[in-house]
């Protein structure tokens, strides 16, 4: 019975498990099921995207066109919990910028544990990176650097050197410091309501208090940590089908974005077995930050 009810608390329990999902079977590259939501009255997308732990612009994404303050009572939302794996070492934490995404994999549980993040702003990038966990901290002080201070100044704030721990702290109850550059890179909880799943920090990883008390006890100093931008994601599955699952890439400081072409993977496999990309360049346009079958199994007879 416990094996029949496993896979589907991976799925749908809301306040617990709603972010572990085991691990695919050999070959393949999709965890999760897509769940759905029907809207009651007075909900928004953002309370809706916290009650299934996911981000904000990614339930946006999913659902284009959803006023996302005042959703029509009654329509059915996509809730994007099927995902394509970055294709990146399943080890340690992963965090995919494009997807505003944080990976944790636990292989010797054979399961990925996954979370919605908020990152740095444009002109505040959250750099890529493959680094490590340097310096764990419970209740840890603020200490504002000088840009931050400079720019709370601008708005008629002046920023004390030290913030204390507690309420105030915008670190909330938990940061864990990259060994990244001089060190100035956190995944820390927050005190603030809102931000998870946006481009709203200075450049560090914020997540939800709730995600970040789960995570924080588990990770090791030296856990591995890699920041990467892939706004696009394969998976060519084991009965041959083929998914797409693409994400608005982010704009950089300078302007640019990364930009959306069909992956050298994908386009060599179409042209083995002849087969068009209009539908995959559909959905890469689409960027809808869902999983989308773009060959069926069944393609050669």
């Amino acid at each position: 019975m416990l094996r029949i009810l496993l896979p589907l608390l991976c799925c749908f329990s809301l306040n617990v498990l709603a972010v572990t999902y085991q691990m695919p079977a050999e070959g393949s590259n999709i965890v999760g099921r897509t769940q759905y939501h029907q809207v009651v009255e007075g909900e928004s997308l953002s309370d809706i995207a916290k009650r299934y732990d996911v981000g904000f612009l990614s339930l946006m994404a999913a659902n284009k066109g959803v006023d996302p303050f005042l959703p029509a009572e009654n329509y059915v939302l996509i809730i994007p919990t099927r995902i394509i794996l970055p294709s990146v070492p399943r080890e340690g934490i992963v965090i995919n910028l494009a997807e505003l995404r944080l990976y944790y994999f636990q292989p010797e549980n054979n399961v990925v544990h996954i979370f919605p993040v908020g990152i740095g702003r444009i002109g505040r990038d959250t750099p890529e990176m493959a680094t490590s966990i340097s310096q764990k901290k419970r209740n840890p002080t603020w200490k504002p650097p000088k840009s931050i201070r400079k720019e709370y100044r601008e708005k008629g704030i002046d920023l004390p050197n030290i913030v204390p721990a507690g309420p105030d702290n915008p670190l909330g109850d938990y940061a864990m410091r990259l060994a990244y550059g001089i060190g100035e890179y956190l995944i820390h909880g927050t005190n603030k309501d809102f931000g998870i799943g946006l481009r709203v920090s200075s450049g560090c990883i914020r997540m939800d208090p709730k995600d970040i008390d789960w995570l924080f006890p588990k990770v090791d100093l030296g856990e591995k940590v890699r920041v990467i931008n892939e706004p696009i994601k394969v998976a060519l599955e084991p009965d041959r089908s083929v998914f797409v699952e693409a994400h608005e890439p982010l704009t950089r400081s300078d302007g640019s974005k990364k930009p959306l072409v069909l992956p050298e993977e994908l386009r060599w496999w179409l042209d083995e077995f002849e087969l068009s990309d209009v539908k995959a360049k559909a959905v890469i346009l689409a960027q809808n930050g869902v999983p989308v079958e773009v060959v069926s199994p069944d393609f050669i007879d």
